[in-house]
């Protein structure tokens, strides 16, 4: 049988992941029937259409069952559509995506790959449905923030926290991933407000025994979220970025918003450092969480707990470190994120 273009690459394409060798026919779905499924890409399906030229569709899709490939299911999923022609996001990126996700990750909060299509131009990721769009949407204002006390962004964040824990540490035989694009853009929430980290894109693998080295790589990632010691990427690069989210989430805005770009070109991380160090970061708190606090500070059953932002501040700060050495580990983080929401509920339940 004569194979086409897309096949030979995916034959030839060097696999780095050992647990990847394995065959993933059963995962490929036909393009007519994604094509089907949504109408030919009908933006009535469309639920994001980011300014890189990728785009998420929502719809009822016959997929095989990745724990049981004998089985097929129907259920709404995810259909993550790949640009033709982008730099950014081609078919290296799309072929690394499929890689990581179908070669072992398997974590709560990280997205779960269904199946994909490679035809003619199309490039295809099928994923777990996840109801309530994209953390960015909310720190946009496109999605009403006010859904989200402080509780619930405690729990967001843990949420990441342990999924990049995981990839960091917990892989088996000792493997190690370094997501490089740690952004709110990057971060799904499901029916119940619960994390999973979306794209692995721009994603590296570092075999056993090389999880302290630097990889010297050419830059990718999103200019406000980009660890300024990018050029010896290593975990703590992750950090950085996660960092970010965390001022964002506190914040109640994204790292790019003007009001930051005013101040400093690189943004959030920059001027949320700079308050840090002056004592003024109060200020820039989301206004929500404010009201939440109520006039007299910290005192609403429902508003954050005084221990509790400051826990959370302090690693959020220490997660933005210029420097890598100064950053702390993800173990480190998740335990201090824990503290922090560890602080809110007791303080909660004084009140209940």
């Amino acid at each position: 049988m004569d194979l086409t273009s897309s096949e030979e690459i995916l034959i030839n394409y060097s696999i780095t992941f050992n647990s990847v060798g394995k065959n993933l026919e059963y995962l490929q779905i036909p393009l007519t029937h994604i094509q089907s499924a949504t109408h030919d890409f009908s933006n009535e399906y469309r639920i994001a259409n980011f300014p890189d030229g990728y785009a998420f569709y929502r719809a009822e899709l016959e997929h095989y069952d990745k724990e049981n490939p004998s089985s097929k299911r129907h259920n709404t999923v995810l259909i993550k559509r790949y640009p033709y022609g982008n730099k950014s996001y081609g078919e290296k990126e799309f072929l690394t995506e499929l890689e990581i996700l179908s070669g072992g990750v398997k974590h709560t909060n990280i997205i779960n790959l269904l199946g994909f299509c490679f035809e003619d131009s199309e490039m295809i990721l099928v994923i777990d449905n996840f109801s309530n769009g994209f953390l960015n949407d909310y720190l946009g204002n496109l999605k009403d923030k006010r859904v989200l006390n402080w509780e619930k962004r405690l729990k967001i964040c843990i949420d990441v926290a342990h999924a990049l824990r995981y990839i960091h540490y917990e892989m088996e035989d000792q493997k190690m991933i370094i997501n490089r694009d740690i952004c709110s853009y990057n971060i799904g929430l499901d029916e119940n407000l619960e994390a999973k980290i979306v794209n692995f894109w721009w994603s590296v693998f570092l075999p056993p025994n090389q999880e302290d080295d630097a990889l010297y790589l050419d830059l990718m990632g999103r200019n406000y979220y980009i660890d300024p010691e990018y050029k010896k990427t290593k975990r703590e690069s992750d950090v950085y970025g996660f960092g970010v989210v965390l001022f964002e989430i506190l914040c109640g805005r994204l790292a790019f918003d003007p009001i930051y770009k005013k101040e400093s070109d690189i943004g959030l991380a920059h001027v949320a450092r700079r308050s840090f160090s002056t004592g003024s970061l109060e200020e820039m708190i989301d206004p929500i969480i404010k009201e939440e606090i109520g006039e007299n500070k910290f005192v609403l059953n429902r508003g954050p707990n005084k221990d509790s932002l400051h826990t959370f501040i302090t690693i959020a700060h220490q997660c933005v470190a210029e420097t890598q050495d100064q950053r702390p580990t993800m173990k480190v983080v998740v335990k201090e994120l824990e503290k922090a929401l560890f602080f809110q509920v007791s303080h909660c339940s004084k009140f209940s």
